[in-house]
C-alpha cells in the first residue's frame, strides 16, 4: 500500500543520510520528492536520477533554507515544478561541538541559524500555499539532544528544543486550517558519518540503548512517513522520539 501515492513533499538536506532516506521511502510510497542539497551536486543528482527511476517524479534544487529568500524562492519553484506542496520535512542541519567554555559565538550564530532560523523560513515559506489548500503536513527533525540535552553541544541542543517550541505553536496557530506539524527526535541513527567514528566507541554506544542497536534512516522514514500520511489525520503537537529506547 502506497501511503503517500500523488503527494508532493519538500525535504531539506536530502543528498545523503536521514534525508536521503526519507527521500527513498517516500519514493516507494509514492510520493514526489523535491529536495534540498548544499553542496554534494554529485549525490544529489544521483538521487534525483534514481527516484525518477523509481517512477515517482523527483527534483533535487540547489538552496539554504537557512536564507529567508532562497527558501522563499524554493517554494516557489517547487509549485511551479509540481504544481502543489503536501508535506514538508525539514531535516537540514549542523553541528559544532564544543564545551561552552571553548565554544565561539560564531559557532554558536550558526547552529542556531542553520538549525533553527531554516525552520521558520521554510514554514513560512509553504504556510501560503497550504493554507490555501486547507491541509498539508510539517515534520521537523529534532533529536533527543533537543529532549533531554547534551554537554558539549549546548547550542545544537538549544536549536534542536527551540524547534520544539516553535513547532507546537504551529500546530495551535495552523490546526484550525488542517495543517499539522509534528516533531520526530532521533537517538544515534547510523550513517555514513558516525561510520567514520571510533568501532569501540559506537559499540559503548549501542549497548547504552535497549534496543542494542543503532537506528537506521529507513527507522526515521518510517516515522516521517507516518507523521506525513493521513494515518496520522489526528496527530498534531506532538514530538515522537525514535531512539530504541534512549529516552525511556
Amino acid at each position: 500500500m502506497k501511503l503517500l501515492e500523488g503527494k508532493t513533499a519538500i525535504i531539506t538536506g536530502a543528498s545523503r543520510g536521514i534525508g536521503k532516506g526519507i527521500a527513498e521511502v517516500f519514493a516507494q510510497h509514492g510520493a514526489n520528492v523535491a529536495f534540498t542539497y548544499s553542496s554534494s551536486v554529485d549525490a544529489a543528482n544521483a538521487l534525483e536520477n534514481a527516484l525518477n527511476t523509481a517512477g515517482v517524479k523527483a527534483k533535487g534544487y540547489k538552496s539554504n533554507a537557512a536564507d529567508f529568500e532562497q527558501a522563499q524562492q524554493l517554494v516557489k519553484d517547487v509549485i511551479e515544478d509540481f504544481g502543489s506542496i503536501d508535506i514538508l520535512i525539514n531535516n537540514a542541519g549542523i553541528t559544532k561541538d564544543n564545551l561552552l567554555m571553548r565554544m565561539s559565538e560564531e559557532d554558536f550564530d550558526k547552529v542556531i541559524e542553520v538549525n533553527l532560523k531554516s525552520i521558520f523560513n521554510m514554514t513560512k515559506a509553504v504556510q501560503r500555499t497550504m493554507l490555501k489548500q486547507r491541509h498539508g503536513s510539517i515534520v521537523n527533525m529534532s533529536s533527543v539532544v533537543g529532549v533531554k540535552g547534551n554537554a558539549g553541544q549546548a547550542n545544537y541542543a538549544a536549536s534542536k528544543a527551540g524547534m520544539i517550541g516553535f513547532s507546537k505553536s504551529m500546530a495551535l496557530e495552523l490546526g484550525s486550517r488542517n495543517i499539522r506539524t509534528n516533531v520526530i527526535a532521533p537517538g544515534f541513527i547510523e550513517t555514513e558519518m558516525t561510520a567514520k567514528l571510533d568501532e569501540e566507541t559506537v559499540k559503548g554506544w549501542r549497548n547504552a540503548i535497549p534496543l542494542k542497536r543503532g537506528g537506521s534512516p529507513e527507522d526515521i522514514a518510517n516515522a516521517c512517513v507516518f507523521l506525513a500520511s493521513d494515518l496520522s489525520a489526528y496527530v498534531t503537537g506532538q514530538v515522537l522520539n525514535v531512539d530504541g529506547g534512549m529516552l525511556t
